[in-house]
């Protein structure tokens, strides 16, 4: 990349413009007959031309070549990456992972992503695909992009640097990136290693919910978004492109960097979020609010107030309510939970050996019971309430969804899976006593 730094935007969907080459972008029109420089005029559309003016998302982009220069495209083997998720039966079993296991061979983030389930597809523009990563090795000559939809990254160990076509961002464990559906990105990992997960959203773009009630200064505030300026690769070589399109992999050979964009400007744009800025409310009287007060994005559906996908998490807080049992309650919920660990201890399960640990996961699919494990339950139970409880030291997040997330094979059989966590429950005991 051509910068000296890395340097953001600030604003959720903001209409940005941007140039790494003083007096690229034109002025008064998108697509002039020459651009300056002898760049390429590129419009890169995620919504439909027609969409509502709110909705419409598109940035023009100036660059060395057209993203239409490449090879042609074959398939490419990636076994434990899968897109399909409509098979067979699905048990309302509750599942819980220990971390996946660092790769022994050099395996950058392509290779090292690992589908645990999902459901619907990019052909249904419907659903959401959930991988991990874990990866050893830096991109090398090799470029990505996600046709089917736009990827959610949460870090759990380990930094990552996205070079994208419009810009750098810079990630590190309790922020999150968004890379739009078709933009073209390599990844660096500076600490050698990294591991996190992925939610692979098919449906509606994210966007930060509604607040009514809560009013406007609350949870993830806009501002706290951050895109990235223009900064562009202006390299040739024998280089592999791989789209992920379809459900499959495929890869095409290219003899320079498709990270060529000089200048832009549009609201189609990488993001990133810390989410320790995260502004959480909660309880200040009795009892527990919805868990949708902690929802960071949304992916709406065409049902009002149902996501096809949320993204929550649990941050340090405080937990003030009188009378009330202040760990997640014990619930059954009609929409589809996986959770993951980013750091810390989870309120509602116990970190001891065979737990639930930070680069874990569990997944609660719909009206499967679930809640505090027994040894939470009776802590929780017999805890002073007078004095506030602050939670520190600890992020957690779900993937929530309407449909049911169809486990894929390999995660049901992985070795690293928590076959006996079930027995979590195991030891809740009968108290009650008829009067």
């Amino acid at each position: 990349m051509n910068e000296t730094s890395i340097r953001y935007q600030s604003g959720f969907g903001n209409e940005f413009a941007t140039e790494a080459v003083a007096g690229t972008l034109p002025v008064g029109q998108n697509s002039p007959q020459r651009v300056a420089h002898g760049l390429y005029a590129e419009q890169l559309s995620g919504t439909a031309f027609t969409a509502p003016r709110s909705e419409n998302r598109r940035s023009w982009l100036y660059r060395i070549r057209p993203a239409a220069v490449h090879g042609m495209f074959e398939a490419y083997a990636q076994p434990r990456l899968s897109g399909e998720f409509a098979h067979g039966p699905v048990s309302p079993d509750q599942l819980r992972w220990d971390p996946l296991p660092m790769p022994e061979a050099p395996t950058d983030f392509v290779d090292g992503l690992y589908s645990m389930g999902g459901n619907g597809s990019a052909d249904e523009q419907s659903g959401v695909g959930i991988h991990m990563y874990a990866a050893n090795r830096s991109m090398d000559g090799r470029y990505f992009y996600d046709a089917d939809g736009e990827l959610l990254i949460v870090p759990q160990s380990g930094r990552l640097r996205l070079h994208t076509e419009l810009g750098v961002l810079e990630l590190e464990p309790e922020e999150i990136a968004v890379m739009p559906r078709g933009v073209r990105f390599r990844v660096e990992l500076p600490d050698g290693q990294a591991r996190g997960y992925v939610a692979e959203n098919f449906g509606a773009q994210l966007r930060l919910p509604d607040l009514g009630p809560i009013g406007a200064n609350s949870l993830a505030l806009p501002r706290d978004f951050l895109s990235p300026v223009a900064a562009y690769e202006d390299i040739e070589g024998d280089f592999e492109l791989i789209a992920r399109f379809g459900g499959h992999l495929w890869r095409a050979a290219i003899d320079h960097s498709p990270l060529d964009v000089v200048a832009w400007h549009g609201n189609y744009a990488p993001y990133k979020y810390d989410l320790r800025r995260f502004n959480t409310i909660g309880s200040i009287s009795v009892d527990h609010p919805d868990p949708s007060i902690f929802t960071v994005l949304t992916s709406p559906s065409d049902t009002p107030g149902t996501a096809n996908m949320d993204f929550v998490i649990f941050p340090p807080r405080w937990l003030v309510a009188e009378h009330t049992f202040r760990p997640p309650y014990f619930h059954r919920n009609v929409a589809s939970e996986f959770m993951g660990l980013i750091v810390g201890e989870y309120d509602a399960k116990e970190a001891r050996s065979g737990g639930f640990v930070p680069g874990g996961a569990s997944l609660h699919n719909c009206m499967s019971g679930h809640g505090p494990d027994a040894a939470t339950f009776e802590k929780a139970s017999a805890a002073e309430l007078s004095k506030a409880d602050h939670l520190t030291g600890t992020m957690a997040f779900m993937f929530e969804t309407r449909r049911v997330i169809r486990p894929c094979a390999q995660a049901l059989g992985a070795a690293h899976r928590q076959t006996g966590y079930t027995e979590c429950w195991a030891d809740l005991k009968k108290h009650f006593q008829a009067p």
